[in-house]
């Protein structure tokens, strides 16, 4: 079940990696930089990167997961005296590649040819905070200062989240605030999908992205800032199945999402507006969106855009082809997974509700894959056994039978207690040494020894 989660962690950061050489339009000598740039900033060979773009062309993200390892093989393990050397070469130049910190090792007779694997050392020095992104990190201190614009639709949208009004959207009429998550066309400001909701957690997040690609398609980049509503492993996992390249603003970075940002202020004009309704409901606040967005913004000519455009016109003018995927292919990806143990009634709890997991899972944790449009029935997963069905326990007028445990549950019948049967064979082989230790031989010299 781990094994599962690690090699999809791999895949996504593997996905990532190659989806700028993935954007349409690119001459040889471009990708060619590109490659050389990827090569230098991960450490990765060329025969490496080329085999992750081969196996994505071919199986896309299914031939990005790494294949599974003999259980015979022997994994290295690197002395720490060679880490530590290691960790200086890194450290006096953090360009060097994991090759080269090899190689230089290897030279400088520090280290046996083959004893370091490459893998292995790399692996330790990302655990420890030596990897390359790492180390770009601890160096980069120059933001963006230029502007820029995508060409064409659907190349990059942007998202964020607005706080605003407070609404009686309680269970007793009480007021919370709702929260505003939209996204944007970089290319042409076209407001892709917008609405209201009443939490502030991850799940606004991905609705509004799955309503908008319901409609527009599925873009070829987003762009978020490090919130934990954008920052997660869903959405990793999500835009790795889908094939989009998942970016985030730098920290401390507001000008990077100046177009986003600057929506939500043209935002406040509306909530300026909606804050002199008389009837200020969640329903009604996105219906009033709605028909703000259409005539006071979609429609209206943009001063980012030339000629004067408005969003809507510079969106359906642009001749590039929306890219739809099969609705199974988004389901895939918007699917969540959480662990869940199962009691002794073989029953799990999932949303404040009891599922029917089966009594031949007692006491074992199982992976629970569910979409949040629908948590009628979940999709168990166990290692090594084939996923199920589980649905909602009704609790009936009687009892019923009680179900029989699983055969490996049942008591074995014992011909005695092998605890005791384990101390005596114990005890008799202590009382052998302590006889032996005493000696009645008698010396050469005619002395007795005891």
């Amino acid at each position: 079940m781990k094994d599962k989660k690690k090699a999809s962690e791999i895949a996504s950061n593997r996905m990532q990696l190659v989806a700028p050489l993935l954007q349409d339009g690119l001459d040889a000598a471009e990708q060619r930089q590109l490659r050389h740039r990827i090569m230098v900033q991960t450490g990765l060979s060329e025969r490496t990167l080329r085999r992750y773009l081969e196996g994505y062309r071919q199986q896309g993200y299914e031939g990005l997961l790494p294949k599974p390892r003999g259980q015979n093989i022997a994994t290295s393990t690197i002395p720490e005296n060679l880490f530590q050397q290691a960790v200086l070469l890194r450290r006096e130049v953090p360009g060097r590649s994991i090759s080269s910190i090899i190689h230089i090792l290897e030279m400088e007779g520090l280290a046996a040819p083959g004893q370091i694997r490459r893998t292995t050392l790399q692996d330790r020095l990302a655990a420890n905070g030596y990897s390359a992104r790492h180390m770009r990190l601890y160096q980069s201190s120059s933001t963006a200062a230029r502007r820029f614009q995508r060409t064409s639709r659907n190349d990059l949208w942007h998202a964020d989240i607005k706080f605003g009004p407070y609404l009686p959207i309680g269970p007793n009429g009480e007021k919370k605030q709702v929260h505003l998550v939209a996204f944007l066309d970089d290319a042409t400001r076209f407001i892709v999908h917008a609405a209201f909701y009443p939490s502030l957690d991850a799940a606004i997040v991905q609705d509004c992205f799955r309503q908008a690609i319901a409609k527009y398609g599925v873009p070829s980049a987003t762009f978020f800032d490090n919130g934990k509503q954008f920052r997660n492993r869903w959405m990793e996992r999500a835009c790795s199945k889908m094939g989009v390249r998942l970016l985030f603003a730098a920290p401390y970075s507001p000008e990077a999402k100046g177009k986003i940002e600057r929506f939500n202020r043209t935002v406040g004009q509306f909530l300026a507006e909606q804050h002199l309704e008389k009837r200020n409901t969640l329903d009604d606040i996105n219906r009033n969106l709605g028909v703000w967005l259409e005539e006071c913004y979609q429609n209206k000519p943009h001063g980012g855009l030339k000629s004067l455009e408005t969003p809507l016109q510079a969106y359906q003018m642009d001749c590039k082809p929306l890219r739809f995927l099969a609705p199974e292919v988004v389901s895939d990806a918007f699917l969540h997974c959480e662990d869940r143990k199962v009691d002794k009634a073989g029953c799990i709890s999932f949303g404040g509700r009891k599922y029917e997991a089966g009594l031949n899972f007692v006491g074992n944790t199982v992976q629970v894959v569910y979409d949040l449009a629908d948590t009628s029935v979940l999709t168990l997963e166990y290692e090594n056994h084939p996923s199920w069905q589980a649905r909602e326990l009704v609790i009936g007028a009687r009892t019923g039978p009680r179900p029989k445990l699983p055969e490996r549950m049942t008591p074995l019948p014992a011909d005695g207690s092998r605890l005791l049967t384990a101390a005596t064979i114990k005890n008799d082989e202590r009382r052998q040494r302590q006889y032996s230790a005493v000696s009645y031989r008698r010396r050469r010299g005619g002395d007795s020894h005891v």
